[in-house]
Formats: structure tokens, sequence, C-alpha cells
């Protein structure tokens, strides 16, 4: 089967303006709205258009997280996907550890794409995908704002740094998606209601042989700091003997 595995992370709502704990252990997510990660999104609807147009046979979303993110999972299937899959975990998990749980679903479900976000807006570490490859031994093709499947190979348009850049990588392959490659479609209350009966497994982590201890310690969350009030300059000669009065000129 043409399967397509899409990693979804449940994240604070990007409408959500970020609080720190008073004790700077971490941020407050009491009553804070979740939602699935926005390039995680954009991964999964890239994944319809491509089963929609024939390439695809099974749209699986794969979530790592506590039971939770099974409703960021059902949005998700109201979307589109077949089935999904929980992999539970209390903790949160780094990227390299989030690889490793990837790499044991591809073996057992053979996808003929992974398609995942370009990075997570919580943590910003833009390195799952890259890490998958490398443990699938697998092509990968990041920051994708274009993606065509041509018989056993994916064409993917780039956004780098000078422009575009066009690769073609031989399937299975990992790709992560940029901003601009699609925009996710909106879910709709009849949608809502199938995906009520659409297969969502649960699976513990520890069942796919992963260390999940972390390699990295954090030692203190701290806000970013508040923005000086701004001033109005006459001119541009008022201007410059502003900043060479901050040291900035």
């Amino acid at each position: 089967m043409r399967r397509i595995l899409v990693g979804i992370k449940r994240v604070i709502d990007f409408n959500v303006r970020v609080r720190v704990r008073p004790d700077g252990a971490g941020v407050v997510t009491d009553g804070v709205k979740m939602s699935a990660n926005p390039f995680d999104s954009i991964a999964l609807e890239e994944a319809l258009r491509l089963r929609e147009r024939g390439e695809a046979d099974e749209v699986l979303a794969v979530s790592i997280g506590p039971g939770e993110a099974q409703q960021q999972l059902r949005d998700a299937l109201a979307m589109g996907a077949d089935r999904a899959i929980l992999v539970k975990s209390d903790t949160a998990l780094e990227p390299l550890a989030v690889a490793h749980v990837f790499l044991e679903l591809a073996k057992r479900e053979s996808p003929r794409l992974v398609i995942l976000g370009k990075q997570a807006i919580d943590d910003d570490c833009s390195q799952t995908g890259q890490m998958l490859a490398a443990l699938w031994n697998r092509p990968q093709a990041t920051f994708a704002s274009k993606l065509e499947i041509q018989g056993e190979a994916a064409r993917v348009t780039r956004e780098v740094d000078a422009g575009l850049e066009v690769i073609e990588v031989d399937l299975p392959a990992v790709i992560t998606t940029d901003l601009r490659l699609n925009e996710p479609r909106y879910i709709k209350l009849p949608d809502i209601m199938k995906a009520k009966k659409k297969p969502l497994d649960v699976i513990e982590i520890v069942s796919l042989g992963v260390d999940a201890t972390p390699v990295l310690k954090v030692v203190k969350y701290e806000a970013p700091p508040q923005r000086q009030k701004g001033i109005i300059v006459k001119d541009a000669g008022e201007l410059v003997a502003a900043l060479k009065q901050r040291g900035l000129a």
C-alpha cells in the first residue's frame, strides 16, 4: 500500500501569548488553548492532496505526547486522514527521541513518504526530519514549497537563502514542509462526526523500545526583555544623533 505518514505535534495555539511560569521552570499551559503545530497541518494537507491525486492510498497521522493529544489527531482525521496513532508519552521528547519513534513506526508501516512540518512553533528545533532521514537511511528534502510525485521519485522545490532549489529524491523519502507549500483546508462539522468512527490507536512509547531519556537539561526559561518605547524624529540628522547617543552609530 502506498502510505504517507504525517507527524502531528500538539503545541500551544499560535494565537495564544505564551507566558513563562513564575519559577522559570517552563511555560504556562494550564487552561491554555492547544492545537496542532501549523507546519504539521501543512504537511497533512499536502498528504491529503497527494492521495486525492491518486499518488497515495492511505494517510496515517501520528502524534507523540499525552492522552490529550488525541484531540489533535481527531482533528487530523476530520481533515481527511484515514487513521491515526498516538504514541503516549507524558514527558516532552527531544528531536532525536522523536526521530527514533518515527523510525520504529516507519519500520512497522513501510510508508512511501514521511511528511513532517519543517519545525514546531514551541521549540523551533527544525531537526526531527533530518534526523529521521539519517536514521532511516533514506533521502530527505527539507523546506519544501512544492512537491510533485513522479513515479518512484519526488520532485521538490525548496526555499533557500538564494531563492528556489529544485531537487529529486528517490522514494521512500522524508519531506519537511515550508509555510508556502499550501493552505490547510477547514474542518467541517460532518467531517468531525465521521472522524469519530475512524481508527485511532494508542500505544505506549516503551512498546517501541525507544529510549526517551533527555540528553539536554533546560536550566531556566525567561521571557524576552520588554521592548522600549520608540521615539519620533524630525529628520535624518536627528535620527543619526539619537543613534550616536545610544552607541548605535
